[in-house]
């Protein structure tokens, strides 16, 4: 992809595809502003380098229907403030007074046009739109990656309309260089750590690793399923019936291909869902009936520290216990602190996923590691190995 930096940006109008759906609380105020940080140098490139930047995302899902709910004049405020500038509200992508509002801004001026989801055609790709869409500027930038997976019209269609003038936004280029580097490029020994509840969910990414890694540690609620499958007794814990010949067929291949895979040898388990549950931890692995597993227990912790710590690349996605209730979050916290210490000794980090993210931050550990990718849904496709429409229509431009 072109960076940004290749842009001639000065007295152009520059079309920019962000991601500013962001959440809003009932009074419809900006809770978290995150996406709007992330772009901050994007849209800053863009004004000190003399150019209009005219800003482009969704908010929600309205299904093509215009709603107050919805608009993006609610985040112009929280946008201006974090972007440092202020930041001219433009209406509807379709309304000619938008045309003219866009015409009147000063070069250095930073504009947001309104939620382009009002209109079906852009979850559509509908070629029209996106020529509509390309009327308003001179180049296109995306950056967007958290939409990057979306085959939408203001994501990959408007790329046509801009030959050559096709760049990648600083957030966007940073995403797919740091996941590119996982997946293309890692230091060995390269562990993945893949948690979360459900094998069916992350599926497509372990069979994709284990190409990749040398060591995969399987763990929260998706290694019942796998200890199932290798004759362990897991009581009443979360299992995929459905997905035990699938979790043998891993483990199989796993073996086939040289990669060391790794599940919990004891866990903490609890006679209910819940903080306040009464705690067991097993000794053999094996869980009594009616208890059902929570956390990775002290050995298991030990001999994933060690794994982790010898590690030269790490790519986290995924809890590995109940990390929201307390007094089962012990293993999450510690699998942030051992890929926090593994990469202030060198070790290359890239954590994803919601619940990971909230992990590293609530334990202040989030500036101790190499890079968090907040892509979301673009962030699993990537390491599925799929290419994405958003990112294929800047690499067809170059």
């Amino acid at each position: 992809m072109k960076s940004i930096d290749a842009a001639q940006m000065q007295g152009k109008k520059v079309l920019v595809r962000v991601d500013y759906n962001v959440p809003l609380n009932e009074n419809l105020e900006v809770t978290d502003a995150t996406r709007i940080v992330r772009t901050v140098d994007t849209v800053k490139k863009i004004t000190a380098s003399g150019g209009v930047a005219i800003l482009m995302s969704h908010l929600g899902r309205p299904k093509g229907v215009a709603s107050d709910k919805f608009s993006l004049r609610h985040i112009v405020a929280k946008a201006s403030e974090v972007l440092g500038t202020e930041v001219h509200f433009l209406g509807d992508v379709l309304d000619p007074e938008t045309e003219k509002r866009i015409a009147a801004l000063q070069p250095g001026s930073v504009g947001l046009l309104e939620n382009l989801r009002f209109h079906n055609e852009e979850e559509a790709g509908d070629e029209n739109f996106a020529r509509q869409i390309a009327r308003l500027g001179d180049l296109y930038v995306n950056d967007a990656f958290g939409t990057a997976h979306r085959e939408h019209a203001s994501t990959a269609t408007i790329a046509r309309f801009f030959p050559g003038q096709c760049y990648a936004g600083y957030l966007l280029y940073e995403e797919a260089s740091n996941l590119d580097l996982v997946l293309n490029n890692a230091a060995r020994p390269f562990t993945a750590i893949i948690g979360g509840s459900k094998i069916s969910t992350k599926l497509n990414i372990i069979t994709h690793l284990l190409e990749k890694v040398d060591n995969l540690i399987i763990a929260g609620g998706m290694s019942y399923t796998f200890l199932h499958a290798m004759g362990v007794k897991i009581g009443n814990s979360l299992l995929e019936e459905d997905m035990v010949p699938v979790a043998k067929d891993i483990i199989k291949k796993a073996h086939l291909r040289g990669v060391d895979i790794y599940l919990p040898i004891d866990n903490i388990c609890a006679n209910k869902y819940a903080n306040d549950a009464d705690k067991y931890v097993t000794t053999h692995n094996d869980m009594p009936d009616g208890w059902e597993g929570m956390d990775i227990g002290p050995r298991t912790i030990q001999k994933f520290a060690a794994i982790i710590k010898n590690a030269k690349t790490i790519l986290w996605n995924g809890p590995v216990g109940v990390y929201e209730f307390p007094n089962f979050a012990k293993g999450t916290q510690s699998i942030a602190l051992c890929v926090s210490v593994a990469t202030m000794s060198g070790a290359y980090s890239l954590i994803g996923g919601g619940d990971s993210i909230a992990a590293l931050n609530n334990y202040k550990l989030s500036e101790f590691v190499s890079y968090i990718s907040t892509g979301g849904g673009a962030m699993l496709e990537y390491l599925e190995g799929r290419e994405l429409p958003g990112i294929k229509a800047l690499n067809e431009d170059k």
